[in-house]
């Protein structure tokens, strides 16, 4: 801040405490001691207004308003430049350095336990009662506003306590998939495969592919459908349509990897329009130690806690 608008901001809020404060004062000197039958001269739907003083609890309140804005000015910024004496604040007091404050406390006190779970394998922290408790409270704070309390997703977000994965459900995937999130993107092929083609396609994934029924009386060509799909799809999600976990393609013969929905009208929205994904990245905003115990939080959701089970 220049030194014109802190001496503009200074003079603005010193004046109108000295102003406020000889307003309360100088009314309080001249008014009538003590109770009285006197009016003002006012009258409302016969109500009147009695000339009494301000009670002295009402007006002590005024006084101390005035002294808690003279002592806050003095201790945190308010006046321009000033910092404020407030000790341990160099650059002055905000509320984002009491909240750096805050999390220096916390580091220190809570770093080391981080530390020691940061240099165990995910598969072994996930073992880890404590650890998981722990994981549990970062994921309700992070990760449940997409993916659920329950961690079982919601549409367009996928179910995270299940044995399908997009990306690969083994330890150190999940916690890749945490730190540097993933970006997905399904074409839209609506322009090239035309709108019969659209709905061809949707019925051979729905039934030839995930095992699931077409509506009666559906008019659909499951042969021509199974064409376009070879011709369009298998580049991504391979010729049997169990998907690539490297492009994040995900397998079409299960239902449950359909985040956006399994009935025909939606898978053809989907191949019709497109799908844009976007997991964001938790490494800035958590580090490396607390997105260990958030993966292996997540990772004991669909696997057993046990010692030797393989990884998906």
């Amino acid at each position: 801040m220049t030194t014109f608008w802190s001496v503009y901001i200074c003079v603005l809020t010193i004046g109108t405490l000295i102003g406020l404060s000889w307003l309360l004062f100088a009314t309080r000197k001249g008014e009538t001691k003590g109770e009285t039958i006197e009016t003002m001269g006012h009258s409302y739907d016969g109500i009147e207004e009695y000339d009494n003083p301000l009670p002295q609890w009402w007006f002590m309140l005024f006084v101390g308003t005035l002294v808690f804005a003279v002592g806050y000015l003095i201790l945190y910024p308010g006046l321009g430049n000033w910092k404020g004496l407030l000790p341990g604040y160099e650059d002055g007091w905000t509320g984002v350095h009491e909240w750096e404050k805050e999390m220096d406390k916390a580091d220190a006190r809570f770093g080391p336990i981080f530390a020691k779970y940061a240099a165990m394998p995910v598969e072994q922290v996930a073992q880890d009662p404590a650890a998981l408790k722990m994981g549990g409270r970062l994921f309700a704070s992070n990760c449940s506003v997409c993916h659920g309390s329950d961690a079982k997703g919601a549409f367009g977000f996928p179910n995270l306590a299940d044995n399908t994965w997009r990306w690969g459900g083994d330890a150190d995937t999940i916690k890749a998939t945490i730190m540097g999130g993933r970006m997905a993107a399904m074409p839209a092929w609506g322009e090239v495969l035309g709108e019969d083609g659209v709905k061809n396609v949707s019925a051979y994934v729905r039934h030839d592919l995930a095992g699931l029924p077409l509506p009666q009386g559906s008019s659909i060509d499951l042969n021509a459908g199974k064409q376009a799909f070879e011709t369009t799809c298998v580049a991504c999600h391979g010729s049997n349509g169990k998907g690539n976990a490297l492009m994040g393609a995900p397998d079409l013969t299960q239902p449950a990897g359909f985040i956006y929905g399994t009935s025909l009208a939606q898978l053809q929205q989907t191949i019709r329009h497109g799908r844009q994904g976007h997991m964001p990245a938790q490494s800035e905003l958590l580090g490396n130690d607390k997105v260990q115990l958030l993966a292996a939080y997540v990772f004991s959701l669909s696997h057993d806690n046990q010692e030797g089970k393989t990884a998906q």
